[in-house]
């Protein structure tokens, strides 16, 4: 069974909108599903709510500069 994957492209936001965003597209995430979300920063202030939540991440450098961040249910 393939994973679900959802993309979100928060670039080009001012703070704190990308990781709004983020915290309202994990809040409905299928479970099972993959959030992948592009930001233009790594998003270092995101990670401890995620971890509270209850969701693991791994985020990856662009060659862009932008950063994508995988998230999924613990």
């Amino acid at each position: 069974m393939e994973t679900q994957l959802i993309e979100l492209d928060a670039r080009g936001l001012e703070p704190p909108q990308p990781m709004m965003k983020i915290l309202e597209a994990v809040t409905v995430l299928p479970a099972g599903a993959t959030l992948a979300a592009r930001t233009d920063r790594q998003p270092l202030l995101l990670y401890p709510l995620l971890e509270q939540r209850g969701f693991t991440y791994e985020t990856i450098a662009q060659s862009d500069g932008s950063h994508l961040t995988h998230i999924r249910r613990r």
